[in-house]
């Protein structure tokens, strides 16, 4: 990630605060990430972004956003002038005050090509280096993404102006928000959002740690993404949001086999001593790239196979009766055996013995 968003300052003293406080703590530390903060297109939005500018000497760029979408206009009684006018006065003063801008429109997916170009032209034109596009409701699919992209990128031709950047914010309110944010690196944008877990409004945003691992696997990237496990459980964590075991990666059942045959090819790639192949033979992402290892785990579905490889993997001997106990109570059981639960046969047995 090479750019994040530290908060809404004009929100709140405490959002103010707290968007200060990562501001310097970005600074202290020299982390190589480029901060910015989000405003409506106000000049008294703008304002404690300077304020924060100021007092840590950081870069901040300003995402200033505004409603665009003839849905958006009718609920407000606005009309274009009076938010160009709004939006120009905004990304004035910001650029005034030695700030990057950002333009955002909201809803771009569902507003009018006319109101839009009006929108960007007047934006270029007030100074403004990057244009955001979003998909505030999640509406958007691959083909009017492409064909929004190549729209503005007309645009800015038209008006001249040179170095424009192009961002894409994806919601996943009908499950693409992943696959949207695919399209729009491959398409051309410069930054495309997303947030840990996919947490945000509703059903989310794009998932920030899925489509890194995406673009890794796609070739795109060449990053370390070792580190992207503890980063996911940490968010979970501190934003008190479970992670759904079958989340994709970093679930607790991503990497879990609990099949006899599909356990069983995969001991025989781990005594082979080969981690790519033991990656490979019954998963489409390999595991260790992300922090991560293949589980193998014991449940209805499991073979003996599973039981010894549980039981070598702890450092208990697999006695043959051990064996059958255990895999009794598995085909007996409709889910899983936890760890606990083997240990407490393991246990029993010992004591019977």
């Amino acid at each position: 990630m090479d750019a994040a968003n530290i908060g809404m300052p004009a929100i709140s003293p405490r959002i103010a605060h707290d968007s200060l406080k990562l501001a310097q703590e970005i600074k202290k530390q020299k982390l190589h990430i480029n901060p910015n903060c989000a405003a409506r297109t106000l000049i008294e939005d703008v304002i404690p972004i300077v304020d924060i500018t100021q007092k840590t000497g950081l870069a901040l760029e300003t995402y200033l956003f505004q409603g665009s979408s003839p849905i958006r206009q009718y609920a407000e009684d606005w009309d274009v002038q009076s938010m160009i006018k709004t939006m120009s006065d905004s990304i004035t003063f910001a650029e005034k005050e030695g700030l990057k801008t950002a333009y955002v429109t909201e809803d771009t997916i569902r507003s009018h090509p006319d109101t839009l170009r009006t929108l960007f032209k007047a934006a270029l034109h007030a100074g403004v280096k990057r244009l955001c596009h979003c998909d505030t409701v999640g509406h958007a699919t691959a083909d009017g993404i492409t064909a929004l992209y190549h729209f503005t990128q007309e645009i800015i031709k038209e008006t001249g102006a040179t170095d424009i950047k192009i961002d894409w914010h994806g919601h996943n309110d009908r499950g693409l928000a992943l696959s949207n944010a695919l399209t729009a690196v491959e398409c051309g944008y410069d930054r495309v959002h997303g947030t840990a877990l996919g947490m945000g409004e509703r059903v989310g945003n794009t998932s920030a740690d899925l489509l890194l691992v995406n673009l890794k696997l796609l070739g795109w990237i060449d990053w370390d993404l070792s580190a992207l496990a503890e980063y996911c459980q940490h968010a979970s964590h501190m934003m008190s949001i479970p992670l759904p075991n079958n989340y994709p990666v970093f679930g607790s059942n991503a990497f879990q086999t609990g099949t006899g045959i599909h356990a069983a090819a995969l001991i025989k790639a781990l005594k082979k001593g080969d981690t790519s192949l033991a990656n490979l033979v019954y998963s489409g992402v390999p595991a260790n790239d992300f922090g991560l290892e293949q589980t193998i785990s014991i449940g209805p579905m499991s073979g003996h196979s599973n039981v010894l490889y549980w039981l070598e993997k702890n450092n208990i001997h697999p006695q043959q009766k051990l064996v059958e106990k255990i895999y009794n109570t598995a085909k007996k059981s409709s889910s899983i055996l936890s760890d606990e639960s083997i240990t407490n046969i393991v246990n029993e047995f010992r004591s019977e013995s």
